[in-house]
């Protein structure tokens, strides 16, 4: 394998580990942009996606990438149900409840996760895990191919239903201003309902791309979830065009971190570069000045 070789494929593999980060902080921006709550059981939620796309899977044996959209549904209904009667519920009573809230959430889920699936180590085969595209210079997988486009397709769609349905204009405007929202019409609580709702499908969506190229257990959701955190930080809080920008950014910097540097370094350097955007600009790529 020539050196321009393994720098192509080390970018593919780059770009396929960013499109997960990308629709995991997408999701956490969704919901911290309209209702500015920060979900740290948000990996749980990836999580749990893996576990609902393979249980989908070995009862059904249909195509994987067929039951991801089932899978988003199901996450999606699930967090609506989080939202109306977890965080609903202490919303506005201080963030540390906030805080407690979804921190409990994530041993809860874990621990469901462990007693319902075990913790043993599973994986999706994915009926194109052996089937690779020659390009010449080097042999990308179908696997990575169908994740980048998968992640492209729902990235597309949310800006479509976001910019030109009336449902995506309230929960624009909801962001934008709650008081302003509701004074023209818009019922707020669901927007909150809808937000979660869509964070959490996207989550799934990021769950189940996982679970196809990547073994995966209950504990699988910490490290992606530290990294959507990061991944929104360094894009700016409530930025979705930030979010997509930095998430890529950071896949392709670890997988090269890992071949120049080794494992070791492969969260740390997320930090590194979390650190040099705070220290050039403290509210994040696209973050908005106050």
């Amino acid at each position: 394998m020539t050196e321009i070789t393994t720098l192509l494929q080390i970018f593919i593999w780059g770009l396929t580990a960013g499109c997960i980060y990308v629709l995991m902080a997408v999701g956490l921006n969704m919901i911290f942009g309209v209702m500015k709550v920060v979900n740290f059981a948000h990996g749980e939620i990836m999580m749990l996606s893996a576990f609902t796309s393979f249980g989908l899977y070995y009862y059904t044996g249909l195509n994987p990438y067929f039951l991801m959209l089932f899978s988003m549904v199901i996450i999606g209904i699930f967090g609506v149900i989080i939202e109306r009667f977890g965080f609903r519920k202490v919303l506005g009573t201080g963030k540390l409840n906030e805080i407690f809230l979804s921190l409990g959430l994530i041993y809860i889920l874990q621990n469901a996760a462990v007693k319902l699936w075990t913790d043993d180590i599973k994986k999706i085969n994915s009926p194109y895990s052996s089937m690779t595209l020659d390009l010449g210079v080097l042999n990308i997988t179908y696997d990575r191919i169908i994740a980048i486009a998968f992640t492209a397709l729902i990235l597309i769609s949310l800006y479509l239903f976001l910019t030109r349905t009336d449902v995506g204009r309230a929960l624009r405007a909801t962001s934008q201003n709650h008081e302003a929202a509701m004074l023209m019409g818009v019922n707020v609580n669901h927007m909150y309902m809808l937000s979660f709702g869509i964070g959490s499908a996207l989550a799934a969506s990021a769950g189940t791309v996982h679970a196809i190229l990547s073994p995966f257990n209950p504990y699988m959701g910490t490290i992606p979830g530290i990294m959507a955190f990061t991944v929104i930080i360094i894009g700016g809080l409530g930025s979705i065009p930030g979010a997509i920008i930095a998430g890529l950014m950071l896949g392709l910097v670890q997988n090269f971190t890992i071949f120049y540097f080794g494992g070791a370094w492969k969260e740390a350097v997320a930090f590194v570069l979390l650190i040099i955007v705070l220290v050039i600009r403290p509210t994040g790529i696209f973050g908005e000045e106050h």
